[in-house]
């Protein structure tokens, strides 16, 4: 099937000139290799907007292009500004980031007691996901969702290990609410959004919202309407704001001054978290952090029911890219990452080179996963905290999406590394139609500690 946004071209919104150039013909290359219907971009340099465009379909069964008004779904760049309001509150003494969850929530499991308001904001938690058990169509209520999210198990004890958790942040949502004396969305839409001259506002079905843009999922070579979830599902604190680039954009530059958060809040933000052993991790506060090239870089994506989302802050190049896409099948940061380098040459990612490969059972291990992922299976021998993060439905819906990359053509090791009784394995495939990145930990057992795979 062949989508007819990709016929139409790119969509001058605001900034640069009005025919394509080479960074436009790369965007489009890979809206039509992702089967991507539509995207919007905006470019921040020193405080300026220099690129703002859109390309494609909006809305596909209507024929809406993107444009500067087009609202998408912020998935979770939207933790970002929970964990604004949880430094504002803080700040205003209603909350401590070293207060236990339990000093705000009632009814909370013994296992949660050593859990803070801090282990809930940089991911070091140890707690899950409730995917396995959550009903995407039951509209669940606050004191609903925190009983059965209570029920999932700890994955380690809290600040042991750095893994993502979407509860997490649906528990600091609660929190703000339970502390701020009223939904914590409201509480964004007074202290954050409006103050900055945003239209951002926590997702609703019922309201009317004018240049909404539809979600949209490609299965089985065609283009598909996103899954239908309850709206209450849409309004927890994990990232399910409604918001346009230039929203985004303004965020961006508030950040850089103190209007919303100060300097010490931002510093702190920005700050990757420590584990209990002294370990650095990837996230700071609401944030991903982490060099490109050695350039320092602050970031968060998001992907949620038809829309993946990415906002990449080069912030001592005072560059940022901002990507919002209507497709579960894009890739965001690859589009940001042909943008950064565009205008910074020095941002752009190399590939890394092959080293020689020494330990064949690790290589035909991490085959063995992949081949899992085809099939549509859990691989064997995943660690409890993987177990949480790859469940069967995930595999299911990732299997999809591997089928696509066609048939294995090669693979390369490009690391291999050791801390402990951990091993680390990168490793490089290239399939037909896709060159993936796979990382993959081994520790005791040849247990699987952690895996991450992604498309370069």
């Amino acid at each position: 099937m062949r989508l007819p946004v990709l016929s139409l071209g790119a969509l001058l919104l605001a900034a640069g000139p009005a025919n394509a150039d080479r960074l436009d013909d790369a965007i489009k290359a890979e809206m039509a290799r992702r089967h991507v219907p539509g995207v919007g971009i905006l470019v921040i340099k020193d405080g300026k907007v220099i690129r703002e465009k859109g390309y494609g379909l909006a809305n596909v069964e209507h024929n809406v292009p993107v444009g500067p008004q087009t609202v998408f779904q912020s998935a979770s760049i939207g933790k970002t500004f929970t964990a604004a309001l949880v430094m504002l509150l803080a700040e205003d003494g209603k909350l401590g980031l070293d207060d236990k969850v339990s000093k705000h929530l009632a009814n909370t499991p013994k296992a949660w007691e050593a859990i803070t308001i801090r282990h809930l904001l940089t991911h070091t938690s140890g707690l899950g996901d409730p995917y396995q058990k959550l009903d995407l169509r039951k509209d669940y209520t606050d004191e609903e969702l925190i009983a059965l999210e209570a029920t999932i198990p700890m994955l380690f004890a809290p600040g042991e290990k750095w893994v993502y958790s979407n509860m997490g942040y649906h528990l600091l949502g609660f929190i703000c609410t339970r502390a701020g004396g009223k939904f914590y969305g409201e509480q964004l839409r007074e202290r954050i959004f409006e103050p900055l001259g945003m239209g951002a506002r926590i997702v609703s079905e019922s309201d009317i919202v004018p240049h909404r843009a539809a979600g949209y999922d490609w299965r089985d070579g065609k283009l598909k309407n996103q899954d239908w979830v309850a709206p209450r599902l849409n309004t927890t604190a994990d990232g399910t704001v409604h918001v346009t680039a230039r929203d985004l954009g303004r965020w961006d530059r508030a950040l850089y001054g103190d209007k919303i958060l100060s300097a010490r809040a931002r510093e702190a933000s920005w700050t990757p978290a420590k584990l209990n052993d002294g370990k650095s991790t990837p996230y700071g506060y609401g944030w991903f952090v982490g060099p490109v090239n050695g350039h320092r870089r602050i970031s968060h994506s998001g992907a949620w029911q038809g829309f993946k989302t990415q906002i990449n802050r080069y912030v001592d190049d005072r560059l940022t890219v901002i990507v919002l896409a209507n497709s579960s099948h894009a890739k965001p940061n690859k589009f940001g990452e042909l943008i950064a380098a565009h205008y910074i040459p020095a941002l752009a990612v190399v590939p890394a080179k092959p080293i020689r490969d020494n330990d064949p059972a690790a290589a035909a291990r991490v085959r063995g996963i992949i081949d899992a992922f085809v099939n549509g299976e859990v691989p064997a021998g995943l660690s409890e905290s993987m177990k949480a993060i790859y469940t069967v439905g995930t595999i299911r819906s990732f299997g999809k999406e591997v089928r696509e990359w066609g048939p294995l053509l090669g693979a390369e090791l490009l690391e291999h590394t050791t801390d402990g009784e951990l091993r680390h394995y990168r490793y490089r495939y290239k399939f037909k139609h896709e060159t993936v990145a796979a990382n993959v930990s081994f520790g005791k057992n040849r247990q699987i500690e952690r895996l991450k795979i992604w498309t370069e």
